[in-house]
């Protein structure tokens, strides 16, 4: 039933335009519905490409999603930062899927800060594969910012597959294009919210809203919910020394529960904070 579910998925990808799952990685933004355009971290390289330029420490991070309701739908991917005089470099590996049916991305960003302004940009070679239907390759870009206006309130905007980039050998089979604004809040040191709207050029918009609180030092509570799909979210984080460890879910009344892991090592940096 559930290879039944990704080849129907692959069929309807087929007669309208290329679909493809979210590559939004790193369960501290899955705890807080994705809600990721004004975060920067780690995990910036699969969020809005443009916090990589906020980034100023060397860290290697690795993260899984497993949906026990949906066999061969867990995703899984990896980023390492380094950071250098003149701006942040990120690279990564992203994989969704199974034997069965996959996509797979190996992706390269860069960012800089300049200002109160934080601009990233990344390329990706994306790569589908379908048993009995064969394999397709695109290159794509990305495109993002987020800036800092005042110590509560930050702005962050990305666009994801910025060429609109169709699979090699083919016009029909266009990779999706999407446009992602958020505003950021920090009323209190304790508490930070981000709420955003994404708008796929061939789909209704999606409103995803999430929240952390820092209840410890090194120990966060998140949670969020989104619209277009109906999604909420609860996650949990924690820091100790130079690693960090976050658990996200996601509740999905069809596809019920999702789990997320991720976990970051932070390697001594000569780059000023």
């Amino acid at each position: 039933m559930n290879y039944i579910l990704l080849l129907l998925s692959l069929l309807i990808a087929n007669i309208t335009l290329a679909q493809s799952t979210s590559s939004l990685m790193g369960a501290r933004q899955l705890g807080m519905a994705n809600a990721s355009s004004v975060t920067a971290d780690e995990w910036s390289l699969w969020n809005n490409v443009g916090g990589i330029g906020k980034v100023k420490e060397r860290a290697v991070a690795v993260a899984y999603e497993a949906t026990p309701t949906l066999g061969g739908a867990n995703r899984m991917a990896l980023v390492a930062t380094n950071p250098f005089g003149f701006g942040t470099l990120a690279v990564g590996a992203f994989r969704f899927g199974d034997n069965v049916y996959s996509e797979q991305l190996i992706s390269i960003g860069f960012g800089n800060q300049v200002g109160i302004t934080a601009l990233g940009a990344k390329a990706n070679i994306v790569q589908y594969r379908a048993e009995g239907f064969g394999t397709r390759t695109a290159l794509s870009f990305d495109f993002g910012g987020i800036t800092q206006i005042t110590p509560l309130i930050s702005i962050g905007a990305y666009i994801t597959n910025l060429t609109q980039s169709s699979f090699s050998g083919s016009d029909n089979y266009r990779l999706p294009t999407r446009l992602t604004v958020g505003l950021g809040l920090k009323p209190t040191e304790k508490i930070f919210i981000a709420t955003e709207l994404e708008k796929d050029l061939d789909f209704k918009p999606t409103w995803r809203t999430g929240i952390e609180y820092t209840a410890l030092k090194n120990f966060f509570i998140r949670t969020g919910f989104n619209f277009n799909p109906q999604n909420i979210y609860f996650g949990l984080g924690g820091k100790k020394k130079n690693i960090t460890f976050d658990y996200a879910l996601r509740y999905h009344q069809l596809l019920g529960t999702s789990h997320q892991i991720s976990a970051a090592y932070f390697l001594p940096s000569k780059i000023k904070k």
